[in-house]
C-alpha cells in the first residue's frame, strides 16, 4: 500500500504575530515530515538508508518522541512517552506505519493544545535542571522538524529520486 499523507500543509502567514508565527512553521514543517513520505510504499518506508539504520518512519518516530519530551513532558510536566531513547530513530517490524503516523498526528495534537493553554514567557525546568520558556522550545522544535526534513529530502532523493519542498 502506498502512503498518502493525512494533512494538508498550509503556508505559514508571514505577518502574523509572535505565537501565530512560531506555531504555524512548526505545523508547517509537521506536515512536510508527512508530505515527504507520501507516494511510498511501507518498504521504502521503512527502508534504513543509513549504517546507523535511519529511516523515513524512524524520522517520524524519533520527532514523536521530541514533541512528547519537550512539550508533553518538560513544560506541561506530563509522563515520560513510551519510546526510549535508544530506540527513537528504530522502527520494529512490529511497528506499523499508521501507528506511527497517528501516534505522530495525536502528539502533535496534544502538543499544540498544551501551547494553546500555554503563554510564550512560562518558564520550566528541564531535565538537566536548565530554565526554559515556551518560546524557546516552540523555536527548538521548529529547528528540529525542519533539520529532520532535510534528512527527509536526503533519503527520499536516494530512495527515488523525488526532490524538493
Amino acid at each position: 500500500m502506498v502512503f498518502r499523507s493525512p494533512v494538508d500543509r498550509a503556508l505559514p502567514d508571514l505577518l502574523a504575530d509572535e505565537r501565530g508565527a512560531l506555531t504555524q512553521q512548526l505545523d508547517f514543517h509537521r506536515a512536510t515530515l508527512l508530505h515527504k513520505l507520501d507516494g511510498l510504499d511501507e518498504a521504502d518506508l521503512r527502508r534504513p538508508m543509513t549504517p546507523s539504520g535511519l529511516s523515513l518512519l524512524g524520522l517520524v518516530k524519533h520527532l514523536t518522541a521530541a514533541e512528547h519530551g519537550w512539550f508533553l513532558e518538560t513544560y506541561a510536566g506530563q509522563p515520560a512517552g513510551p519510546v526510549a531513547p535508544e530506540a527513537e530513530f528504530l522502527v520494529a517490524p512490529t511497528e506499523r506505519v499508521d501507528e506511527l503516523v497517528t501516534s505522530y498526528l495525536d502528539t502533535c495534537d496534544r502538543a499544540r493544545a498544551v501551547v494553546a493553554a500555554g503563554g510564550l514567557d512560562d518558564v520550566v525546568r528541564t531535565g538537566w535542571n536548565q530554565s526554559i520558556n515556551l518560546r524557546a522550545i516552540l523555536v527548538h522544535m521548529i529547528e528540529e522538524t525542519a533539520r529532520h526534513n532535510g534528512h527527509a529530502d536526503l533519503i527520499r532523493e536516494a530512495l527515488d529520486g523525488v526532490t524538493g519542498a
